[in-house]
């Protein structure tokens, strides 16, 4: 992870709460206003409170096709400039919301709060952060309500961090003002053993480790953003992921997790994936490195690479990247392909990825060969396998992955909550 500058400073005395609320739940008036009325009841409970807001329901997908219906293959900067249109929209109308209740309130955009990015449009990374005017609106008694997912990059261009930018943005405005906790707001309850709309039993957990978050948020968890994960990890703060409909308790994330480890956390997948396979490569030093070399100077992010047995001299290289990349991939691998003496370069989208997570993993042998039999015996064949030390991925078919998660969440009884 890119280091980040976290510039300290001193806010008022009382405790400080960031409290993230994504598009389902500032998805129209009347959402908006439910979510000021829980902000200013958090500002009435003795709390300082910063918010960071994503776009109304689906305004992105909608900005994203306005664009593509002028230009089939829009600039970068002018994308982002027009994305970050729908924070700031959100962004406004909390805040005339929340000073109706009575609580006062101003609104800043990323660059307005400090957020300094590199210099990619699209996925930007954060390098500093500047909270001096939320400092500021603090000591005044305001709100600071911030449009997430965007920033201002060193060549002063507005920039937005890509997929669950807004998580990122609150975890990185929750270190610099070293809050309390970063609340993060969602249409689910917290974080659960499974996708409960996969499988409906799944069971939310009261508590997990940023470890074994980070492997649920890379392998399909929906619920928060690997970078937000790896932010707080690195930064020390403390997440609580709850619902903007129930406002109930929901899961907590930290470096210690629950109490009482379990040896299955949960269960993941991602059906948002494709496989592309460079074959017949001289098995030699350094073809790996400047296949890998070349995606990564083209921003592609590769995820899971298998290369095969050396036969009469060549190998195959297998490797996933986010659907969304597969035409840059494709155009970089096919490209190099004649460069490193491939035979083909080929593509499939029909994949997917199912995942076991937990700390109890590395305790507790046999682990493996359960979730081996448990997709043999559902006949689901396994055409990748990677694992980490709290992890196991396999790649099957995209039509065989819900059927894998069920059995997989029933195998280790992930609906039985620990004794």
């Amino acid at each position: 992870m890119t280091s980040t500058a976290v510039t300290d400073g001193s806010t008022s005395a009382l405790s400080l709460v960031v409290q993230k609320f994504g598009g389902t739940s500032v998805a129209d008036p009347d959402r908006i206003r439910a979510v000021a009325d829980h902000v200013a009841r958090t500002r009435r409970d003795g709390h300082d409170v910063v918010v960071v807001v994503s776009a109304m329901g689906k305004t992105t997908d909608e900005l994203i096709r306005l664009a593509q219906d002028v230009c089939p293959e829009p600039g970068g900067r002018e994308m982002d400039m027009l994305l970050t249109a729908g924070e700031r929209i959100s962004m406004a109308l909390l805040c005339m919301a929340i000073e109706t209740e009575g609580v006062p309130a101003a609104s800043f955009t990323g660059s307005q709060a400090g957020i300094v990015t590199d210099t990619v449009h699209g996925k930007a990374r954060i390098l500093e952060v500047r909270g001096d005017r939320l400092r500021e609106a603090i000591a005044n008694g305001q709100v600071a309500v911030v449009a997430g997912f965007q920033g201002v990059s060193t060549e002063r261009d507005v920039t937005t961090l890509g997929r669950g930018g807004s998580d990122t943005t609150a975890v990185a405005l929750a270190a610099v003002l070293k809050a309390e906790v970063c609340e993060i707001y969602t249409d689910v309850a917290g974080v659960y053993t499974a996708d409960p709309r996969v499988v409906p039993n799944a069971r939310r957990l009261p508590a997990v480790s940023f470890e074994e978050m980070q492997e649920m948020a890379a392998t399909g968890g929906r619920v928060l953003a690997l970078r937000s994960v790896e932010f707080a990890r690195n930064h020390g703060v403390v997440l609580h992921v709850r619902s903007s409909f129930t406002w109930e308790q929901g899961t907590w994330v930290n470096e210690e997790g629950p109490m009482e480890q379990a040896i299955i956390s949960g269960v993941t997948h991602d059906t948002s994936e494709a496989k592309i396979t460079v074959t017949h490569v001289p098995d030699q030093p350094g073809i790996a490195a400047r296949l890998f070399g070349a995606l990564a100077d083209d921003e592609v992010n590769v995820d899971m690479i298998v290369q095969n047995t050396s036969t009469g001299g060549t190998t195959d290289i297998s490797f996933t990247v986010p659907r969304a990349d597969l035409a840059a991939a494709m155009r970089v691998s096919e490209a190099l392909g004649p460069e490193i003496g491939a035979e083909s370069v080929t593509h499939d989208a029909e994949i997917g990825r199912v995942s076991i997570v937990g700390a109890g993993m590395k305790t507790n042998p046999g682990v493996a060969a359960r979730m081996f039999r448990v997709l043999s015996t559902e006949g689901v064949n396994i055409e990748m396998i990677s694992t980490s030390s709290i992890r196991i991925s396999c790649v099957v078919r995209a039509r065989d992955v819900e059927r894998a998660v069920k059995a997989l969440h029933a195998e280790f009884e992930l609906d039985k909550p620990l004794a």
